[in-house]
């Protein structure tokens, strides 16, 4: 598929899938969530308590331990009916193996879904999630939280637009130290922390660069149990590689992880992440960038509210969501490859 086909597919299949109607901008929109045992969730419902745009509704849990921090942030604890029956919105935030059934019943249920990420153990999982979105008319937003990363996405507009030149290789890495509690949890799945933790970065260099020919994962196993440790996927494209890395034994990693493309007129950098810091270091002016080396003054960033905001403004105008059912499913298709697990 080229890129023009790419976009006009797109574009049909979101436009197809608009809501049936466009919320009110005075009336705020109502929005619980089904699970909290995802590690983003906690943080989630004090974004969404913060927001303007929403109420948030309550919280479906069975978990006594799940639900105390949720109480103790005045939580109302709701049946999953009476979660669907009060709320315009549903957050799957539950447990990974939940993701698509939970999203499946929101969205059989009438109501617009932000399912955690990765929104699916299986492609074929993602593709129902895509359909019956589509078939009702619903909204669909996976939460991969550096979609709206200013300094990852300035990195791909440069890209896009050809100001560093032919790009030939994008890498990035995303570490940290897990919990030894947290690491049956990620060995559930074979891809470990690459499927976990590397996701975030699969779906930046989809983003960038569109769907990959061939995908070389390789999944070490170093501490002694079934969880994949220590991770590194190679990506291959026609005329470019990427190489993410993915490890849950660094001590002190959130400054060292980073995003990276390089092209024949230079390269953008993003280190630390979070913060967000991004370096130019062009050989030749291009676009709003000098030659040589330059930091890039970015935006406030604040994980989770950017893509919340997008949700409410997408159901309140009626408008598509910036990322398509089509790159959904091509991120879907390349984090499962990465992970041994298509």
């Amino acid at each position: 598929m080229n890129r023009r086909q790419f976009i006009v597919g797109a574009a049909a299949l979101t436009a197809a899938a608009l809501p049936l109607k466009a919320a009110s901008p005075r009336t705020k929109i109502g929005i619980g969530f089904l699970g909290g045992a995802h590690s983003h969730a906690l943080e989630k419902w004090k974004t969404v308590r913060a927001l303007d745009e929403y109420e948030p509704v309550g919280l479906c849990e069975e978990s006594p331990q799940v639900r105390e921090p949720f109480l103790k942030l005045g939580a109302k604890i709701l049946s999953r009916a009476e979660l669907f029956e009060r709320c315009e919105v549903i957050a799957v935030e539950s447990a990974v193996r939940d993701h698509s059934r939970d999203a499946r019943l929101a969205l059989e249920a009438g109501k617009h879904v932000h399912v955690e990420k990765p929104p699916a153990v299986t492609l074929s999982e993602c593709k129902e999630l895509v359909r019956l979105a589509h078939e009702k008319k619903l909204l669909l937003q996976t939460g991969y939280m550096w979609r709206f990363h200013p300094g990852i996405n300035r990195a791909i507009e440069a890209a896009q637009r050809g100001w560093l030149g032919d790009v030939f290789l994008v890498r990035g890495t995303i570490n940290m130290l897990v919990d030894a509690k947290r690491r049956p949890e990620w060995a559930e799945f074979k891809g470990g922390t690459m499927f976990e933790l590397g996701c975030h970065l699969i779906d930046a260099v989809v983003r960038a660069l569109g769907k990959p020919l061939k995908v070389s994962p390789h999944l070490q196993r170093r501490g002694g149990d079934d969880l994949a440790d220590n991770c590194v996927t190679m990506f291959e494209f026609a005329k470019a590689q990427a190489i993410i890395t993915s490890a849950t034994i660094q001590p002190n990693a959130f400054a060292h992880r980073s995003f990276e493309i390089l092209g024949t007129n230079g390269t953008a950098r993003v280190q630390p992440i979070e913060p967000p810091t991004l370096t130019f270091d062009l050989a030749k002016a291009a676009g709003p960038y000098t030659a040589g080396v330059q930091q890039i003054e970015l935006p406030a960033y604040r994980r989770y509210l950017p893509e919340l905001t997008e949700l409410a403004a997408s159901i309140r105008s009626g408008k598509p969501l910036s990322v398509s059912p089509d790159t959904e499913l091509m991120v879907q298709e390349t984090l499962l490859r990465a992970c041994e697990m298509s």
